[in-house]
Order: structure tokens, then sequence, then C-alpha cells
């Protein structure tokens, strides 16, 4: 990304703690996703029973997790994503439900986005990030292999049973 992508992205796009009026939104964005890569099925984040609840999920632990939005010019979410604590390996958050509206996609959102959830994670003492998705998401595998996460073997049975695909990035 150049310096001028840079700029217009924080021109035109602020990434802000989520809040209890953006839960309808991001739950939209999320299942409008999952259903266009046919992931709209049981064993994926479209059935987590917080979906429509993620700003209360997330102020439960504010200390061990955090999610974020994303906004454009008009203050509408356009996208977000999060971390919270995964037990499955130590000092471990987990990468959570990371999606972008269709109108914003290739901006370079993502990858700004994950830079915000990687610097607060640190700042909460986790050591290194998780992160579960699948073959269907052939750009974000692209991204979060490019940003340094690393392919592993599922470490732990888990909820989205559907995912096929486990990174792992230390700092």
């Amino acid at each position: 990304m150049s310096r001028n992508d840079d700029e217009f992205l924080a021109k035109n796009y602020k990434i802000r703690n989520i809040c209890t009026k953006d839960d309808a939104v991001i739950a939209k964005i999320i299942r409008t996703n999952l259903q266009r890569y046919h992931l709209d099925i049981p064993g994926t984040a479209y059935f987590d029973p917080e979906l429509d609840h993620l700003s209360a999920f997330y102020a439960e632990h504010p200390d061990r997790r955090s999610y974020f939005v994303v906004t454009n010019e008009k203050d509408e979410v356009v996208g977000g994503v999060g971390f919270a604590e995964f037990e499955g390996l130590p000092e471990c958050a987990e990468v959570q439900k990371l999606y972008l509206d269709e109108s914003v996609k290739g901006l370079g959102l993502s990858k700004k986005m994950m830079e915000v959830i990687e610097v607060k994670a640190k700042e909460l003492g986790y050591k290194q990030l998780y992160l579960e998705t699948h073959t269907n998401l052939a750009v974000a595998v692209r991204l979060y292999e490019k940003l340094g996460y690393e392919s592993i073997a599922q470490p732990v049975p888990t909820i989205h049973t559907t995912m096929n695909k486990f990174y792992l990035k230390k700092f």
C-alpha cells in the first residue's frame, strides 16, 4: 500500500470499537459474506449465538477481547474484525469475524484492520494469534499468508467445524 492509499483510507474510513448500535449491521455483513461463499451452514460463524450481540460479547471481557468496526465517511459500518482469548494454545488469542461489505473490498481495509487487532492483542499480553478460515475464502487466505500467518494443523477441536484452514502468527 502506498502513502497515498494510507492517506485515502485515513481520510475516508475510521476504525473504532464496536458499540450496541453496530450489532445488527455487522451481523448482516457477516451473514451476507458467508452466504456469498456458500458457508451459511452449521459449523461456521453464521450460527454463532453471539453474532447478533457482538458488542456485548466483546465488552464482557475487555481485558481479553476486542472487536473493531470500520466506518465510511457517512459513519456507516462497512466491516469489522475482532479477537478473543483462545484456550487451545498458550498466550494466544483468536482472530474472529473479519468481514467487509462488498462495496469496500479491495481497498486495503482488511489489512489495516488486521494491523489494529495485532497491536491491541500485543497490548493485552498475547504472544500469538490463531485463526481458522475456509478454502472458499481464498482472498482471506492470501491476506493472512501475506501478513505472516503460517499454516498449521488444527490445534484443538473448535466450534467452527466446517473451517478447514488454520493459521498462527507469533509476535
